[in-house]
């Protein structure tokens, strides 16, 4: 696999995020009220072209020793705690209709209107 150099750092915005890393119960509170955000040091999502496969594949990686990571899937809820990315599942603010029209090239999405004579 090689990156095709797309990385995102990850964010914790609740306490319980923070104490999933070990912070302490207190300090995760103290962070979390004297900051919006917080970044997660030695995490964050990067993608990876696979020649094999030949798709894209986003990871969440972890940084567990000096030259050791840990990868693994990027799971759906990660994607809540990154800035600057498009949601994979798309704006849940935009209905069905829209989407497919979005993706449409060119005048062919006319056939979705009915047009009344």
């Amino acid at each position: 696999m090689d990156s095709v150099s797309q990385k995102y750092q990850i964010f914790a915005e609740r306490a319980g995020q923070l104490q999933q890393r070990g912070v302490s119960r207190r300090n995760a509170l103290m962070l979390i009220a004297s900051h919006t955000t917080v970044t997660i040091e030695g995490e964050w999502l990067e993608a990876f072209w696979c020649e094999e496969c030949q798709q894209t594949k986003w990871y969440h990686v972890q940084k567990s020793g000096d030259r050791t990571y840990n990868l693994s899937l990027a799971p759906h809820e990660l994607w809540q705690q990154v800035t600057g990315v498009i949601n994979p599942s798309g704006n849940p603010s935009v209905g069905e209709f829209t989407r497919r029209q979005s993706r449409l090239v060119g005048y062919q999405g006319m056939k979705d209107f009915q047009f009344v004579g």
